[in-house]
């Protein structure tokens, strides 16, 4: 872990804390704007995790799920990416499937990253030349996608997926033999961890939050993260909404559109 890592780890630890205090007990959920959930464990999250960085990143940008935008990141060459708690609608269900994404980006690229599942402490994280690696009751350990190219597992979104994902699926049923529904970025970690191959978000309504931490995570692991047209996505952008949606595979002959 570079010190980078270690201070977006230390974060996420803080922000934990604060996410299972509020996970254990009764809890209210309030409508945003674009009517998605929102809870006190996001917003307390996002508080901490921003608090933590900011006194040792002054300098820095900050692009966060939970903080109004006002484009003074634009004018950074660092920026911190931060989702507090991605997957509200998993941690609303209390399936445990939610995660905490912090990402850093470098003139438009994100060169570190780091997802953790608060319920479990697994965390996952990578920095740009120097690989994906694993944390959990023990060593970390390096991780990889596989290289399957048949029989392959597709990873679904237990509320966000779509009728063209869905039909794109069936149509390569041959291929693509297993499904499995994870929440949150968990998807992007299992895949990185060669216990899948693929999965889709053929549709707007992602932002850069939910998945830079996943971009360089699967990169570094040796997987793609592309968009349909097969190009990649940069960070920092004025409109941080990724409007093409998103493949994550780990051969890119295995991405069947």
């Amino acid at each position: 872990m570079n010190l980078y890592l270690i201070d977006a780890y230390e974060a996420a630890k803080r922000a934990q804390k604060v996410i299972l205090e509020v996970y254990q007990k009764p809890f209210s959920v309030e409508q945003k704007e674009d009517h998605s959930p929102v809870t006190e464990a996001d917003k307390r999250a996002d508080e901490v995790i921003s608090s933590y960085l900011k006194e040792r990143y002054p300098d820095f940008g900050f692009l966060t799920e939970e903080t109004d935008d006002d484009l003074i990141r634009l004018e950074k060459d660092y920026v911190w990416v931060v989702d507090p708690v991605d997957g509200t609608k998993d941690f609303v269900a209390k399936n445990d499937e939610f995660t905490i994404n912090i990402a850093l980006i470098y003139r438009h690229r994100v060169i570190a990253g780091l997802i953790m599942i608060p319920v479990t402490g697994e965390t996952y994280y990578a920095s740009e030349g120097h690989g994906a690696f694993y944390r959990h009751q023990g060593p970390d350990q390096q991780i990889h996608v596989n290289d399957k190219t048949k029989d392959l597992t597709v990873l679904m979104s237990r509320f966000h997926s779509k009728a063209n994902e869905l039909a794109v699926i069936d149509r390569y049923a041959h291929v693509i033999t297993k499904r499995a529904a994870f929440g949150s970025a968990i998807k992007a970690c299992k895949i990185a961890q060669g216990l899948a191959e693929i999965t889709y978000r053929l549709s707007e309504g992602t932002k850069e939050w939910d998945t830079a931490a996943s971009d360089i995570l699967i990169t570094e692991a040796g997987g793609h993260f592309i968009k349909p047209d097969g190009t990649r996505y940069t960070y920092n952008r004025p409109d941080v909404g990724n409007l093409e949606g998103y493949v994550i595979v780990n051969r890119l002959e295995n991405v069947y559109l």
